[in-house]
């Protein structure tokens, strides 16, 4: 063999390892990038899983169920080329399941007391994860503006009421303490946070409430005398209606409104 041949094999051989070299790497980045992409997805999923099942049951009309069903729907599509080790066509049956319910009407979920700032602080991050996934979906394209908007709106004035949520039990625990004109002041809070949805009806409900309240518990400081019966009574109602606020259909189907 020549001097020339040996080259000739040599670099042969050197452009044969650069080329193994260079697919063993590509394999590895596609490797990284499917299991990174499973792990985005698989977190989307889990996500939107728990906006669906933990956010309450008065909170959810069925425009946002469907909207929650879909965007997992969409997940579980581009789960499946990937083929995970996850259990996507379980979760597909699942959501078909679901989606007929609420198509039905059929799927009535147990409206929760929020009786908690800790609970109502929970409701309000995924409030605000469902705001920025609607957002989302509208500049990806999968939702119309007309459709974004009304839904966005709609779930600013639950983030509103989560944070009226705080500032109600606040007032409720101040009351009991005899700290009258510090609830005065929480409820002041919780008005002005609904106050915010103006032209939502039932912020609109829940500002005169709040405004009567604030009215009876200054009158409190001017007779000056601590709760009586009549004023306890009267708490006990505002408590049962903010308590049920989002509960009756009736008042969900008031919210379901457009400009």
């Amino acid at each position: 063999m020549n001097t020339t041949a040996i080259v000739i094999f040599f670099a042969i051989v050197v452009l044969i390892s650069i080329l193994l070299i260079v697919i063993s790497q590509m394999r590895e980045r596609a490797r990284i990038e499917r299991a990174r992409r499973i792990t985005a997805l698989e977190d989307s999923y889990n996500r939107t899983s728990r906006m669906l099942n933990e956010i309450p049951g008065q909170y959810l009309n069925q425009e946002l169920k469907l909207i929650l069903v879909a965007r997992i729907e969409e997940i579980c599509r581009e789960l499946a080329p990937l083929k995970p080790d996850l259990p996507v066509e379980r979760w597909k049956s699942d959501m078909a399941t679901l989606k007929q319910q609420i198509v039905d009407g059929s799927d009535q979920r147990t409206p929760q007391k929020v009786d908690s700032g800790e609970k109502s602080a929970y409701i309000k991050e995924l409030l605000q994860s469902l705001f920025k996934m609607i957002e989302a979906l509208h500049k990806r394209g999968r939702i119309d503006q007309t459709r974004a908007r009304k839904n966005l709106k709609y779930v600013l004035f639950l983030i509103h009421k989560s944070h009226a949520d705080m500032h109600v039990f606040q007032a409720r625990d101040l009351i009991r303490q005899n700290e009258i004109r510090k609830a005065i002041h929480a409820y002041h809070l919780a008005s002005t946070e609904m106050g915010k949805s103006r032209d939502n009806p039932l912020a609109i409900k829940a500002v005169k409430s709040f405004r009567l309240r604030i009215k009876e518990l200054e009158a409190m400081l001017v007779e000056g005398a601590p709760g009586t019966t009549e004023a306890g009574e009267k708490q006990h109602k505002l408590d049962k209606e903010w308590d049920s606020f989002l509960h009756e259909e009736e008042w969900k189907k008031k919210a379901d409104y457009d400009d």
